[in-house]
């Protein structure tokens, strides 16, 4: 039988993208690529697959164990997808123009991830001059000093004294013993105020403009308008769950939870100006997020590292459990919010 021959590809970033530029090789082991982009498939998967000769696979239909997984397409707006696969060392390509953001962005880096990526980005490496040749110099032997040699022996060079006693004192261990919980803390510290300028940050600063948009052209009037029948009641609400949770929409409306944060901040200035009573505001947040991680499942259930006769199960099966649950939890909602805005 004859081995299937596969070509390398250069993938560089969009206009207003991030990373890259990546080049991709699959090999005999890694010959099959993963998307996660809420059920499409977007063109350039088609593209990849006739340049490179790679398997291209639906990571809401089946999955791929990591060590077949030469690269990864997501469309995430920032979220967890965007890190999971850098931190796994998969290449990862993103359709959208998303930087170096979210929990895991310590783990993406120019050489792992490169994003708004379209089809005009992605180039074949037709010879081996385009080809990037890693070269490795040999080490130059080191001639060691004598005296050196015997001055620095019995010592562990890669540790503190401290750490090389033998039998450390008390005052030792309380000191060690501190240094290593003043050192956690210190790195927590640094890992929270990093997601708050990587996340946190550029969220308020995107409800500030979407809030600045409303209230200064218009919008919200026209807004209010048409949302008055659907926010101004709970059956109107349900509606608007129902939609939000169908099974085949709310893989496309979770990505980055864009489309929640959106409606969100229109029927919360909506909320506040009057126009809808505010015993609305807790089955309306129940509404707009029936979507929510719906376009998360597959990565999720590659973190619990299930196989693929789970996943081809496990995602019909959330996504259709959401489609279930999105009206009665809106209802729910409803009648826990009495009571909660009377003076």
């Amino acid at each position: 039988m004859m081995s299937k021959e596969y070509h390398s590809i250069r993938v560089v970033k969009g206009a207003g993208g991030w990373g890259g530029p990546l080049t991709i090789t699959p090999t005999a082991d890694k010959n099959k690529f993963i998307y996660v982009t809420g059920g499409n498939r977007p063109a350039i998967v088609d593209k990849i697959a006739k340049l490179t000769g790679m398997e291209a696979v639906d990571g809401f239909k089946t999955a791929i164990p990591d060590e077949e997984t030469a690269l990864a397409i997501v469309d995430c707006g920032g979220t967890l997808r965007c890190g999971i696969y850098p931190k796994k060392g998969i290449p990862t390509i993103n359709v959208l123009p998303t930087g170096k953001s979210g929990p895991l962005a310590q783990f993406m880096r120019e050489d792992n991830y490169v994003s708004n990526v379209d089809v005009d980005q992605i180039t074949l490496l037709g010879t081996e001059d385009d080809v990037p040749v890693q070269t490795v110099k040999s080490a130059e032997p080191v001639v060691a000093d004598t005296e050196s040699q015997t001055a620095t022996e019995g010592i562990d060079q890669s540790k503190t004294l401290t750490q090389q006693a033998q039998n450390p004192g008390v005052l030792t261990k309380i000191g060690i013993g501190a240094g290593r919980v003043v050192s956690t803390f210190n790195q927590a510290a640094k890992d929270a105020v990093q997601t708050v300028i990587n996340t946190i940050i550029p969220f308020m600063a995107f409800v500030a403009l979407l809030v600045g948009i409303i209230n200064g052209s218009g919008i919200g009037k026209v807004f209010a308008k048409v949302m008055e029948p659907l926010a101004g009641n709970v059956w109107g609400l349900m509606i608007l769950g129902l939609i939000c949770s169908l099974p085949f929409l709310s893989p496309l409306l979770g990505p980055g939870g864009v489309i929640g944060q959106v409606v969100g901040t229109l029927i919360g200035v909506e909320i506040g100006k009057g126009n809808i009573p505010p015993q609305y505001a807790l089955p309306a947040l129940f509404a707009i997020n029936t979507q929510n991680g719906c376009d998360f499942i597959p990565v999720g259930l590659g973190l619990a590292e299930a196989d693929a006769k789970t996943v081809e199960v496990g995602v019909p099966s959330v996504l259709y459990s959401r489609f279930i649950n999105g009206v009665p939890r809106v209802f729910v909602a409803w009648i826990a919010s009495f009571g909660l805005y009377t003076k």
